[in-house]
């Protein structure tokens, strides 16, 4: 290493070297965090606490198609497995899918936990939301 130490009149230490060691020492202190980032991602893995998404999913996921009806389908259960679990009626879950409704968020909290996804998961802004970002808002909602 090229590193010179300069001493400053208030007694601090300084070392200068050349920009190429100093971006190499940034790249492996970036490549270090990566490391770590991706074993922090496989330990949650491993203990069912991260999940891998098929990119079928994530592409429907962002056509902006319902992100609850998206993750039901990705779960592997029918609508009335989920409105069983979540403890709503089917109905009110076929509306909330189609856009007719907006879920509470207590209902969305509900989904969300039958579905074994976060909130977030389930709702957003702009297309990629709920489905019901487009609705009429002259229909009620619950």
């Amino acid at each position: 290493m090229g590193a010179q130490t300069i001493v400053t009149a208030g007694g601090e230490r300084l070392v200068v070297l050349p920009e190429a060691e100093y971006e190499a020492l940034l790249e492996a202190a970036e490549n270090a965090e990566d490391r770590l980032a991706v074993t922090e991602f496989q330990r949650k893995l491993a203990l069912g606490e991260e999940e891998l998404v098929p990119s079928a999913i994530v592409e429907r996921l962002l056509s902006g198609e319902n992100r609850i009806r998206v993750w039901r389908d990705h779960r592997g259960m029918t609508a009335a497995a989920l409105a069983d679990k979540a403890g709503i009626a089917q109905a009110y879950l076929s509306q909330i899918e189609t856009g007719k409704r907006e879920g509470t968020i207590e209902t969305l909290c509900k989904l969300a936990s039958a579905l074994a996804v976060s909130l977030d998961d389930l709702v957003g802004f702009g297309p990629h939301g709920t489905g019901t970002e487009n609705r009429d808002t002259s229909k009620t909602s619950a």
